[in-house]
């Protein structure tokens, strides 16, 4: 029995998650729950025990100096607790760590035995993985459930994914089997330029949170930065022809795939977004879509000064260029 001492009774809480690693291309992800954690100030009230579940080899523990001290900071997951103010409050409660390195059905016991304790009554894992999408174009965001009665009253897709999965994959269908609703949203990072930071894929898993759970999410400096991202990007794309035509042929094969979602319930629910921000205005390899690892060696782009690699070739010949997400 987890017993959680000093943590208050929480208001309709919903843990979200997300784990550094193999579902977290361009830290998309982790970097989001961080985003949550630092604009609500989380008070962390419990960590995993690092011995447990990481090899240090792995992720190393890392050295620091406080005060003339010498500490050891060790790689693990923490949990803390943030409250969403306004008119209907609630309580979320955030887990952010590392995929762990072995033990994984323990280690998701252990977050849903603290699901349980707090009385949390959805759970929301988010997770970045590579894909055929071109950085010009909003981000993919899928998202999926094991629950058909939740697909349906939430408006996600019910997972048909076959394939290797990451700690994302295994936490929901822990959750499935513990009888936990859990939701898992997925943003589709430019396998191209892959390297993190990716503000552009942090704002969009944000933005799908916001709408999932229903709460305005502050946003910080990460519009400017994601704006800032895709400008950069661009003008790296543009030094090289191969590149740019690459880009393009993405490009059109996202329009045309995505032409019949155009509809009218998209751009309502787009503008609603824009309403409600504008009323409560105020200041190792990564999973790809396909389910394998990305290949090794540099990204095809690189921000930094030096030769960039080449993406391969387009295809000439057609195919089927929708996005299917990990689970």
């Amino acid at each position: 029995m987890i017993e959680l001492e000093g943590v208050p009774e929480l208001i309709d809480p919903v843990m979200v998650a997300a784990f550094e690693g193999w579902n977290d291309a361009g830290d998309a992800a982790s970097t989001a729950v961080a985003h949550l954690d630092r604009e609500w100030k989380g008070e962390v009230f419990a960590a995993l025990d690092a011995e447990d579940y990481y090899d240090f080899q792995v992720n190393r523990p890392t050295v620091f100096i406080e005060a003339g001290v010498r500490k050891i900071t060790w790689p693990t997951t923490r949990l803390s607790v943030v409250r969403v103010g306004g008119e209907k409050p609630r309580d979320l409660v955030l887990v952010r760590g590392i995929e762990p390195s072995m033990r994984w059905r323990s280690f998701c016991n252990e977050l849903l035995g603290f699901a349980h304790e707090l009385g949390v009554e959805l759970v929301v894992i988010l997770g970045a993985l590579l894909g055929d999408t071109p950085h010009t174009r909003p981000v993919p965001i899928s998202g999926t459930t094991s629950d058909a009665d939740l697909a349906r009253r939430m408006d996600l897709e019910e997972t048909k994914y076959e394939g290797p999965t990451g700690i994302v994959g295994i936490l929901q269908e822990a959750c499935a089997h513990a009888g936990v609703p859990a939701v898992s949203l997925w943003a589709a990072v430019p396998h191209y330029v892959s390297q993190p930071p990716n503000p552009k894929a942090t704002l969009a898993l944000l933005n799908r949170l916001e709408d999932l759970i229903d709460v305005r999410i502050p946003l910080g400096e990460l519009p400017e930065d994601a704006r800032a991202w895709q400008v950069g990007v661009d003008q790296l794309a543009a030094e090289d022809s191969e590149v740019a035509e690459y880009v393009q042929t993405l490009e059109e094969a996202r329009d045309t795939a995505e032409l019949p979602e155009a509809s009218g319930e998209a751009i309502a629910r787009e503008f609603e977004r824009y309403l409600r921000r504008r009323d409560g205005a105020g200041p190792g390899g990564h999973a790809t879509a396909d389910g394998g690892d990305a290949s090794p060696g540099p990204p095809f782009l690189r921000g930094e000064p030096g030769g960039r690699s080449r993406p391969p070739k387009p295809p000439k010949t057609g195919g089927d260029d929708e996005e299917s997400s990990e689970e």
